[in-house]
């Protein structure tokens, strides 16, 4: 049996600098090392979410860290999820279940009229983790260095105190600046926090890594610290990402030669990994958009989840890309819409209690004959359902508010779940809905989806094994962060009394 180590927290000099990433790496060097690891992070803050087996909710970054480890993700692994709705409230989530729309302020400074200790919360759940694996790979959140916060922290070090982590530091050399955010960031920690960082890795190197070998020992003279490794930055290995800065590095064009895919850019658009695997897909170039025209050249258009469904719709509207959308449909293109993107796509969406804001309703883009009522109530579950047109796909649903048939319209459903529930609406094999996430990553989907492309898809007809290239690619960054960290002096560092 391995020893016990340590647990192990990434902490970041910023945000995106990889702490994700790095941490998803060491899940599956664990694993691979016949440990028994989990990932944890106290508190995260995305509109990328997942739902556990249990069908509650997590931050999209643990679920991804888990399946690295090899383990089902679980609401201790991240115990308090923020969903921000505007840029002063955010939908709070604890243990997986959504308490309401909190102010910022509010939040930060722990008033109102809550008597939540969110601190004890998220302890209490690093403790019955950690009281199952080994070790538990933490990880923080933004910058460790945000004084004003020091005393609201749940995430960073206080954190890293009650478990008794190892604090590695990660740095974003690409961006500039590294050696002054990686000394700041130590420099500006109170002298016990400071025992705790054991290490710095400095990520996203470009170029010759000898050209910073002095630059190593600089830091280390500065810091006093070692410098556990320099990873070189790269493009072919694929990790689902959480951040919405990942979005600003996805594809943008127009690609001849494969069915185009275009996702349209709501402005509050949610769970965009839902469409990570399509975007592996060789037969398939996915591109992100907003432009009129590019709508109306894709061969398939995808309304993707939307975190205030209502504000989107009317966004739509205005910026034009309702009529685009509708008249690309009309011409003969495939649309496809997800949770939020479902109910874009009925006769009307409705919200007479307010839940999403002051509009009680929109007319949809008027694809689907459905309505939609908004509810307070969230439906958060794993789901296994059998597809109209063969097959089975699993996957999860997210979402507030119910769709139905509009009138005397007769139900279509998409899919039909294990319990004997219906998903979804389908006109015919170019126009449909659904809500469950994670449809794509399902290959007998993907092939329906496609099969009106048979043609234009000649020169790559292979179905494309999502869940292998998920594992290849875990496998990939492994070895990629291995050969380039110190690992012997890692495990020196975890192991030491």
């Amino acid at each position: 049996m391995n020893r016990r180590l340590h647990p192990l927290m990434f902490a970041g000099t910023g945000s995106d600098v990889g702490k994700s990433v790095v941490a998803a790496a060491f899940c599956r060097i664990f694993r691979q090392d016949g440990y028994q690891p989990a990932p944890f992070k106290a508190q995260n803050m995305a509109l990328n979410s997942y739902a556990t087996p249990d069908g509650l909710e997590i931050g999209r970054a643990q679920a991804v860290q888990a399946e690295a480890a090899g383990i089902p993700c679980e609401t201790d692994m991240n115990p308090l999820l923020l969903k921000p709705q505007s840029d002063h409230t955010s939908q709070v989530v604890l243990h997986g279940r959504p308490l309401g729309n909190k102010d910022a302020y509010d939040y930060w400074r722990r008033g109102g009229e809550t008597t939540i200790d969110y601190r004890q919360e998220v302890c209490k759940a690093y403790d019955r983790l950690a009281a199952r694996y080994n070790p538990i790979v933490m990880e923080g959140a933004g910058s460790i260095s945000e004084l004003n916060l020091r005393d609201t922290d749940l995430v960073n070090l206080p954190m890293a105190r009650h478990a008794g982590a190892d604090v590695i530091l990660v740095a974003d050399i690409d961006r500039g600046g590294v050696f002054a955010s990686v000394y700041g960031s130590i420099a500006l920690q109170e002298p016990a926090d400071r025992q705790l960082i054991k290490g710095i890795i400095i990520n996203k190197f470009r170029g010759d890594l000898r050209l910073f070998d002095e630059g190593r020992k600089m830091l280390e003279s500065l810091c006093g610290v070692p410098v556990l490794g320099v990873i070189p930055y790269f493009k072919d290995i694929h990790i689902e990402e959480e951040d919405s800065v990942a979005l600003a590095r996805k594809s943008w064009q127009l690609e001849q030669g494969k069915v185009n895919v275009a996702v349209v850019m709501l402005k509050h658009l949610s769970n965009y990994t839902d469409f990570d695997a399509l975007e592996r897909d060789p037969r398939v170039h996915l591109f992100y958009t907003n432009n009129t025209d590019d709508i109306s050249k894709a061969d398939i258009i995808i309304l993707p989840g939307s975190k205030s469904t209502l504000s989107d719709l009317y966004e739509l509207r205005r910026n034009g890309c309702a009529k685009a959308i509708v008249r690309a449909r009309r011409e003969g293109a495939t649309v496809l819409g997800i949770c939020g993107g479902y109910q874009l796509m009925g006769m009307e969406v409705c919200d007479p209690d307010h839940v999403e804001g002051d509009i009680e309703r929109l007319p949809g883009l008027g694809l689907l004959p459905t309505t939609t009522i908004m509810s307070g109530e969230k439906r958060t579950r794993q789901v296994k359902a059998q597809l109209c047109g063969g097959g089975t796909v699993s996957g999860y649903e997210i979402h507030m508010g119910e769709s139905r048939p509009l009138g005397e319209a007769e139900p279509r459903p998409l899919a039909v779940f294990d319990d004997g529930g219906e998903d979804g609406y389908i006109v015919n094999d170019k126009c449909m809905g659904t809500y469950i996430h994670g449809i794509l990553d399902n290959p007998s989907f993907v092939d329906f989806l496609l099969r009106p492309y048979a043609e234009k898809m000649a020169a790559a007809q292979q179905t494309f094994d999502y869940a292998a290239y998920k594992e290849q690619q875990y496998d990939l960054l492994a070895d990629h962060v291995r050969q380039h960290v110190d690992m012997k002096r890692l495990y020196q560092i975890l192991s030491d009394d």
